[in-house]
Order: structure tokens, then sequence, then C-alpha cells
């Protein structure tokens, strides 16, 4: 299916959040997430069922001051 991903068009085979961050090699990192504006905590991204034309966020954090 066709999403958006920080801004990119991207053509991704997943059904759930969890599943596209898997297959963009974000899996087992520690990021924070959105799709279509609307935050997405970790515990809720295996049930984040992705459509076609989503837009998703996905935000490593940073350090520094």
């Amino acid at each position: 299916m066709k999403i958006t991903v920080n801004g990119e068009p991207r053509e991704i085979a997943a059904d759930t959040l969890q599943q596209a961050l898997d297959a963009l090699g974000h899996g087992d990192a520690r990021v924070a997430t959105a799709v279509n504006e609307a935050f997405v905590p970790a515990a809720a991204r295996a049930e984040t069922r992705l459509a076609p034309g989503d837009r998703v966020e996905i935000l490593a954090p940073r350090q520094g001051g």
C-alpha cells in the first residue's frame, strides 16, 4: 500500500504500524510515532491499522541542549 513516511511517499507491505516499523528497520528502536498527526504509543502500534494514504511520522529522540 502507498503511505507517506516522514513526508516521503513509500510503498510498503504492512497492515499495522508495528509491521511498517519492522519493514522500515525501526522495529526495536525507541522512537515516537504518529499516524495522520495523532500520537500512537508503543503499546498500541500492533493494533493500529494502516490504510492507503495514511501519513506516518517516526521521530527518534535527540540529545543535546
